[in-house]
């Protein structure tokens, strides 16, 4: 793609700019992690989500579980 014109140099390729950020950031003493993550948005998530809640909610260490999470929670910044 050459673009060029006296006031507007040649354009890098998306390709180049890309290469050009990792090799900025790998100079900073970066580097690069990818991660497959559940999608969350999906009905099997949603599905698996609300049977796990169910099976913790209904365990007999419940309220057990809960005072733990309370404990060791935080409050959000709004409360």
């Amino acid at each position: 793609m050459d673009d060029a014109t006296p006031d507007r140099p040649t354009r890098k390729s998306s390709r180049e700019r890309v290469r050009a950020h990792r090799e900025r950031k790998r100079e900073e003493g970066k580097r690069l992690v990818s991660y497959w993550l559940p999608d969350t948005r999906s009905p099997e998530f949603k599905a698996q989500a609300h049977r796990e809640s169910l099976l913790i909610a209904n365990s007999p260490g419940e309220a057990d579980d809960q005072a733990f999470t309370d404990a060791i929670s935080e409050p959000w910044p709004s409360e």
